[in-house]
């Protein structure tokens, strides 16, 4: 057993320790509570798991409770991809998934019930499962702290508030203002008067993010109707900012739910509107708690040259599904070529302006569908990367980066594809199991996709 493994044993043993006074004063603080939703995060991002009674809590706590590994197997539409080599060719077995330390909170949108996350491991070993995006992130940050550093991330997520009734055309369509009474038409960016208008919904979200623990520091109008971004605040564990991306994912779908709308994520919802971006802020912070892209310029350099040295890659993971890349188009606030630059949001890594202390890289290029571990996972193995070969990226652009004269990123769903199969970066850094499993997942998605007729066939090829 390698020593990383060994170390995730022990940590798991202690975890399961002191999960159980933690449990025991819960259930004695919220009495009426009767379910608890058992959360594990999928490839895609998706929420899967079991709901079990709360006086079986304790025992999970102790002994885990079974789910399969082909969990990790699942598409979009919840099948399994017996191309991965988690169905039935290894007879689709169990593993053990295990309570993740202090993650068992109340659910305000559900009476009675409350959550927790679970991470999936071997069942005698106890090893990390391989194929679980959690675990494979905390792989990553492994690879930081034996250099003595800790990565600092916080996430911004945007998403559209969408009608519950379709258009006539039978198309999603923007919700009708909850005091004016009138249907959201224009774009309106940072507008004040649209969160007056929601202020009600977007309190909620603040009040239960607050009650769940995620630090959601502010929600903006952004660049389109019905448009909002959602900024969490940076913290030093990275492993809990991408739950807390995931867990408000859950909160801002069910309170809008409660209020009459729906919370769509999707990458691009409309077509002539901009879509949702995921922006990650990456700083690191040495032994003694100093932001080393504040001490040392070069060091912030190499670790902005690793980033778009990667970024060809890494699309099939910051862009995901076949709506992924409708985002990726000109003049949809959205980078299309490897740039970086200060302060300039036009560009796929950018430096925002900041005292030395604050100094950190914003990565622009994900869309708001992403799996937050992945994502996490790729940027910080990137970084690493150009801080280990200290090689200085091209010059800044100033001004709009999408008049570049530079090869596109890979934009098609096809060619993230096949820049992801042919990495041997990615395959050395994550291992060769796990990018077979998800790309074996996305080929089997791609190609259901592919073969669907849509509407916009019949209208244009009848």
């Amino acid at each position: 057993m390698s020593e990383l493994a060994k170390q995730a044993v022990t940590q798991s043993s202690d975890s399961n320790r002191s999960n159980e006074g933690i449990i025991e004063t819960f259930i004695n603080q919220h009495p009426k509570v009767t379910t608890v939703d058992l959360m594990l995060f999928d490839m895609n991002g998706v929420i899967r798991g079991k709901r079990i009674n709360v006086s079986q809590l304790e025992k999970v706590s102790e002994q885990g409770i079974c789910l399969p590994a082909s969990v990790f197997a699942l598409d979009i539409c919840g099948e399994t991809v017996e191309e991965t080599g988690l169905g039935f060719e290894k007879g689709d077995g169990d593993r053990i998934c295990k309570l993740v330390e202090n993650s068992l909170q109340l659910t305000p949108w559900q009476e009675n019930s409350a959550q927790a996350i679970v991470t999936m491991f071997e069942p005698k070993s106890h090893v990390p499962f391989f194929a679980d995006p959690r675990h494979l992130l905390e792989t990553q940050l492994d690879k930081f702290s034996q250099l003595g550093l800790t990565p600092c991330v916080a996430i911004e997520l945007e998403f559209y508030l969408q009608d519950l009734e379709h258009d006539e055309h039978g198309q999603p369509q923007p919700p009708l203002m909850p005091i004016s009474g009138e249907r959201m038409t224009q774009t309106q960016v940072y507008s004040l008067e649209e969160l007056d208008e929601f202020k009600a919904f977007l309190d909620e979200i603040l009040e239960t993010c607050h009650e769940q623990r995620i630090p959601a520091e502010n929600i903006t109008a952004e660049y389109a109707p019905g448009q909002f971004e959602v900024n969490l605040k940076h913290t030093t564990d990275v492993l809990l900012a991408c739950d807390q991306a995931m867990l408000l994912k859950r909160v801002v779908r069910s309170v809008a739910k409660k209020h009459g709308f729906y919370a769509n994520f999707m990458a691009k919802p409309y077509t002539d509107y901009a879509g949702n971006g995921c922006h990650v802020h990456v700083s690191v912070l040495d032994s003694e708690g100093f932001n080393i892209f504040g001490k040392d310029k070069n060091t912030l350099l190499h670790a902005v040259s690793g980033l778009l040295s990667h970024l060809d890659e890494s699309m099939a993971i910051f862009a995901p599904n076949a709506n992924s890349y409708r985002r990726l188009q000109p003049n949809m606030f959205v980078p299309l070529h490897a740039t970086w630059g200060w302060d300039n949001r036009t560009v796929a890594v950018r430096v925002p302006a900041s005292e030395k202390h604050d100094r950190r890289i914003e990565h622009r290029l994900s869309g708001a569908d992403v799996n937050p571990y992945l994502t996490a996972s790729v940027i910080l193995v990137s970084i690493l990367d150009g801080m280990e070969k200290q090689q200085l990226p091209p010059a800044p652009i100033e001004g709009d980066a999408s008049l570049v004269e530079l090869p596109h990123l890979p934009i098609s769903w096809d060619a993230a594809l096949h820049h992801f199969e042919q990495s041997t970066f990615l395959q050395q850094q994550f291992g060769e199991e796990f990018c077979k499993v998800y790309l074996a997942n996305k080929k089997h998605e791609q190609e259901r996709f592919s073969a669907q007729v849509s509407p916009l066939e019949y209208q244009w090829y009848k």
